[in-house]
C-alpha cells in the first residue's frame, strides 16, 4: 500500500423498493420515510429514499473487499446527500498517506450523476 493507491471501486445495483425493504428488515430500521411513499410525500419528498446507513454499509464493504476486517482501525463518514430510489451508488477510495504501518484512506459514495452522498475516511493496517 502506498500513497495514491486507488481502491477497486464497488459498483452497486440500482436501489429498489425491495432493496429498502430488505435492508429495513435486516437492520431493524423501519423508518417510514424509507419504505412508505405516503409518509415520504408528507415529508416533502417525491418518493422514498435509501437509509444513510445502507450507504455506510456499502462503503464498509468497499473496505473489507480491500483489507480483512481485522485490519480496519477506524472508519467514519459524513452524510452529504440522500440516495434516491433507482440511484446506482459507486463506492471509491484512495490512500492519502501511509505512516507507521497505517494507511489513511479517503472514501466516498457517489451516484451516476456525480452527487456525493457519503464522504468518509478510514485507517487500516498496511
Amino acid at each position: 500500500m502506498k500513497t495514491g493507491d486507488v481502491l477497486p471501486s464497488l459498483e452497486l445495483p440500482e436501489i429498489s423498493r425491495t432493496t429498502l425493504a430488505l435492508y429495513a428488515g435486516a437492520s431493524g430500521d423501519h423508518n417510514p420515510m424509507h419504505i412508505d411513499l405516503d409518509v415520504a410525500r408528507s415529508g416533502g419528498m417525491d418518493d422514498v429514499f435509501a437509509h444513510g446507513m445502507l450507504s455506510m454499509a456499502y462503503l464498509g464493504r468497499l473496505l473489507t473487499n480491500y483489507v480483512p476486517q481485522e485490519r480496519i482501525r477506524t472508519y467514519s463518514v459524513r452524510f452529504a446527500s440522500i440516495t434516491p430510489l433507482h440511484a446506482k451508488p459507486t463506492c471509491t477510495g484512495t490512500v492519502t498517506k501511509v505512516e507507521d504501518g497505517l494507511a489513511h484512506l479517503d472514501i466516498a459514495v457517489t451516484l451516476s450523476d456525480g452527487t456525493v452522498t457519503l464522504r468518509g475516511d478510514a485507517v487500516v493496517a498496511a
